[in-house]
């Protein structure tokens, strides 16, 4: 089972499909983004992971993107990618190197709250990525819902079915690879109704939620992935949630 730690780990995260994020999670993440910045403006992707999702950004809002993360195995590989992504930071301490406060026109966290294991450790994220953020910029936050366990979706299973967590409970999800294989993953389990008051104590406001739904994607991600398949479990309980919130002004 993995935590994505290491070399080992951070090739394994770079060999994940992701289709159901490509589905019905990314695309409304960009599109929640790009109703907000402009061209050239700076766009942090908090937990960027390989790059991936870094890259489809840049290239698709035409944003100046920096990709922030806390392995430097996970760098290593995004620098390789040869991607579109300007810079890429390291995060040490809770606090991104290098980038100082207000210096972000928006910021984008895909899945990275799950590998955290306290509400602190929320917080603490959101916090540095309010510190990151000039006054009333957005933050885009996507996440998988973990009321949604045990469900088999396209290319993830979110804990066990009949199961029903709490905040920061340990839970396995599984992952499929672009080789058709499975891969557990140990996470921590976040409601989602839990994110607005937490984003209200770091410096936020202007929350809002969504849940992108099939039919939401037939105009918004690919239409060759959405014709794909039959996306029967998307369909019949959308598992991702996107959360909005603006910087507040500083005190």
């Amino acid at each position: 089972m993995s935590d994505w730690s290491g070399r080992e780990g951070a090739r394994a995260f770079a060999a994940v499909e992701a289709a159901t994020d490509w589905l019905l999670g990314y695309p409304f993440v960009f599109r929640a983004l790009s109703r907000r910045i402009g061209e050239g403006q700076v766009l942090v992707d908090y937990g960027c992971g390989p790059g991936k999702v870094a890259d489809a950004a840049a290239r698709r809002l035409g944003a100046r993107v920096w990709g922030v993360d806390t392995s430097p195995e996970m760098l290593a590989l995004a620098r390789a990618l040869g991607s579109a992504v300007a810079e890429y930071h390291l995060v040490e301490d809770g606090r991104v190197t290098d980038l100082p406060d207000g210096c972000a026109d928006a910021v984008m966290c895909n899945h990275v709250l799950a590998s955290l294991p306290t509400e602190e450790a929320v917080l603490g994220v959101f916090a540095e990525i309010r510190r990151l953020l000039r006054p009333g910029a957005p933050f885009v936050l996507l996440t998988t819902d973990p009321a949604c366990a045990g469900r088999d979706y396209a290319s993830l299973r979110i804990g066990a079915p009949g199961e029903v967590y709490g905040p920061g409970d340990p839970l396995t999800v599984r992952l499929r690879r672009t080789d058709g294989t499975w891969q557990d993953v140990r996470n921590h389990a976040w409601p989602v109704g839990i994110f607005p008051g937490l984003l209200e104590r770091a410096g936020f406001g202007d929350v809002e939620q969504h849940r992108p739904t099939v039919d939401e994607a037939l105009t918004v991600s690919d239409p060759d992935l959405v014709r794909g398949r039959d996306w029967t479990a998307e369909r019949a309980e959308p598992p991702l949630v996107i959360t909005t919130a603006l910087a507040a002004a500083s005190a």
